[in-house]
C-alpha cells in the first residue's frame, strides 16, 4: 500500500451504499476502502463506528463524511490515524455545536416539509426524496428512498467530543441545489474551518449525482497527505 486508505462516513436517509459510484474507482487506484454502516442510534456509538473503521485499514487515512457523516468525521478525525477530512453537502459543528444547533443557525430547507417521526424515528417521506436527491434518475431516488437510514428522533441535539476541522487538513463540496442542508450553511461550515472548497450544482447527494466531481475532490486530499 502506497495511498492513504479512504474511510467513508453516511448521514441520515442515505446509508453506505450512497458510496458505491466512488468505491471501485477508489479501489482500484489503490486505496484500501471502507464505509462505516452505522445505526443512527446515537452519536456517540455512530462515532464509535466510523473509529471501528478506521482500524480495520492502514494508516494514514482520509475521512469522508456526507450529511450528518460530517458530524461524525468532526469527532472521528481527531484520531492521530486521520490525515485528512473530507466534507460533503455535510455538518461540521464546533465544540460548542450540536448538529440541531448548527442548522437552526440556518433558514429551514423543504426537505423538514417531508418527514414523518414515528416510534422515535425520523423517517423520510416519498414526497420528500425529491427534496434530498432530485437530481437522480426516479430508479436511483426509488433505490435512495428505499434504503434509507432512520435516525432517532433526538440524535441532532448530541454532543461528542472533538473539532478535527481544527486541526487536519479539511476539504468541502457545497452543493448548491441542496434542499435538504442549506447551501449557506455550507458555505459557512467551509469558509470557517478553511478548507479547499469546491461548488458543484446538485442535490444533497453529490456522490451519486456528480461522482467525478467528489472523487477528484478524494484525490486530491488523498494526495496532500503522507503516503502510509
Amino acid at each position: 500500500m502506497t495511498k492513504p486508505s479512504i474511510v467513508f462516513a453516511h448521514g441520515l436517509w442515505a446509508d453506505g451504499s450512497c458510496f458505491s459510484k466512488l468505491i471501485p474507482t477508489l479501489l482500484a487506484e489503490g486505496h484500501e476502502v471502507m464505509a462505516s454502516q452505522h445505526g443512527l442510534d446515537s452519536l456517540a456509538t455512530d462515532v464509535a463506528a466510523v473509529r471501528a473503521c478506521l482500524a480495520r485499514v492502514r494508516s494514514p487515512a482520509i475521512l469522508v463524511g456526507h450529511s450528518y457523516g460530517g458530524t461524525l468525521i468532526t469527532h472521528a478525525g481527531i484520531d492521530p490515524r486521520v490525515a485528512g477530512l473530507v466534507y460533503i453537502a455535510a455538518l461540521a459543528p464546533d465544540a460548542d455545536e450540536t448538529s440541531q444547533g448548527q442548522q437552526d443557525k440556518f433558514a429551514k430547507t423543504d426537505v423538514f416539509q417531508h418527514i414523518d417521526v414515528t416510534d422515535g424515528r425520523v423517517w423520510l417521506k416519498p414526497s420528500g426524496i425529491g427534496c434530498f436527491a432530485g437530481d437522480l434518475p426516479e430508479a436511483e431516488q426509488k433505490l435512495v428512498y428505499a434504503t434509507q437510514g432512520v435516525p432517532v428522533a433526538d440524535l441532532f441535539n448530541q454532543k461528542a467530543e472533538g473539532t478535527a476541522w481544527k486541526t487536519k487538513p479539511s476539504w468541502y463540496i457545497v452543493a448548491s441545489q441542496d434542499r435538504t442542508v442549506n447551501p449557506e450553511l455550507e458555505r459557512f461550515a467551509a469558509k470557517r474551518m478553511k478548507a479547499a472548497t469546491i461548488e458543484v450544482t446538485s442535490s444533497h447527494v453529490p456522490m451519486l449525482s456528480k461522482p467525478d466531481v467528489v472523487l477528484d475532490v478524494i484525490r486530491k486530499a488523498a494526495s496532500a497527505v503522507p503516503a502510509p
